[in-house]
C-alpha cells in the first residue's frame, strides 16, 4: 500500500467518527493499529489514498475533527508527517 497515507488520532472517539465521515463521503478507506513509530493517544489510525490527501483534509478542517497528524510512507519504511 506504497501509495496510501495514515491519519494518526490522540482518541478513539476521533478516529471512529472520522471513519463515518470518510466512508459517507465514499473515500477507500482502512482502520489500521498505529505505527509505533508514531506517537499518538489512540491505537488505531486510518489509511486512505494518497490521491485523496485533498477530499480527506477538506473533511477534517471542515468537520473540525481533531487529529494527530497525517502521515506518507517513504522509500526507507518511514512514517513522515506530512507538515514537517
Amino acid at each position: 500500500m506504497e501509495s496510501w497515507m495514515l491519519i494518526a488520532f490522540d482518541s478513539t472517539q476521533q478516529a471512529l467518527r472520522t471513519e463515518m465521515l470518510l466512508e459517507y463521503a465514499d473515500i477507500e478507506i482502512d482502520l489500521f493499529p498505529t505505527p509505533k513509530t508514531i506517537t499518538a493517544g489512540c491505537a488505531l489510525s486510518i489509511q486512505f489514498p494518497k490521491d485523496e490527501l485533498a477530499s480527506v483534509q477538506q473533511i477534517i478542517v471542515q468537520e473540525h475533527v481533531d487529529i494527530r497528524g497525517i502521515y506518507y510512507k517513504d522509500n526507507h519504511d518511514r512514517y513522515i508527517s506530512i507538515e514537517g
